[in-house]
């Protein structure tokens, strides 16, 4: 069973969305222990999280960064913060979503079913996609593709999480571990390139996705058959 990990310490919210979780089949937990999230997520404990940023003696954006420095769980924020910046500094620290106060339980359950759903079919994409960093090589479906260096870092950095938003700054301190000095265009240009090579080989899938003042994800998509 699907397990909903709910972060949040208003009780008729938490409350709530428990009783919407498990109507549709899902287990539930409200947690506002910090190390016991923590815990849970590293022991596979919670597929879905669903995080409030405005917690007693918890910094909510903190607490995102922890979870996604260790987890590629998918994460659900749902706060009273409505700010455009507020939204982009979560969706930038790695949350798959955003959904602000007051919010329908229904439209929050109907979320949750898409981001699983996305997440399963990218899991079985994903694993027809394969990377050689030792020949700097991309395979998929039966073709091979050379990258460059910095190209195939791109694209093993956004593989490792699938349908998870990677930051211009996550992708820079990965290309560039020497910490230079980057501007946002420069990764911009590298994965301008890196989409056409891909589009080359693989006329009929996409694989990069931009999402607009975030970043970008690894969204496998063909426009032809069902892959």
């Amino acid at each position: 069973m699907t397990s909903i990990l709910i972060v949040e310490d208003e009780k008729d919210i938490a409350n709530l969305l428990v009783d919407y979780c498990r109507h549709n089949n899902f287990d539930a937990e409200i947690c506002l222990d910090e190390q016991k999230i923590l815990d849970d997520i590293r022991h596979h404990r919670a597929d879905v999280v669903l995080l409030d940023l405005m917690l007693p003696g918890i910094d909510g954006l903190e607490l995102c960064k922890k979870i996604r420095r260790d987890s590629s769980v998918p994460i659900m924020i749902i706060s009273a913060r409505v700010d455009e910046v507020d939204r982009l500094l979560g969706l930038e620290l790695g949350a798959d979503d955003y959904i602000c106060k007051p919010f329908s339980p229904r439209e929050v359950i109907a979320r949750i079913k898409s981001i699983l759903r996305r997440l399963n079919v990218q899991t079985a994409e994903h694993s027809g996609l394969t990377l050689d960093e030792s020949r700097l090589h991309v395979t998929w479906q039966g073709t091979v593709l050379s990258l460059t260096t910095v190209e195939f870092a791109l694209l093993q950095a956004l593989s490792e999480h699938p349908g998870q938003i990677r930051s211009r700054q996550q992708l820079m301190d990965r290309i560039y571990n020497d910490h230079r000095v980057v501007s946002d265009r420069t990764i911009d240009s590298h994965i301008k390139k890196l989409r056409q090579k891909l589009a080359d080989s693989y006329p009929s899938t996409r694989f990069i996705e931009s999402v607009y003042g975030a970043g970008y994800r690894l969204d496998i998509q063909s426009s032809g058959e069902t892959i």
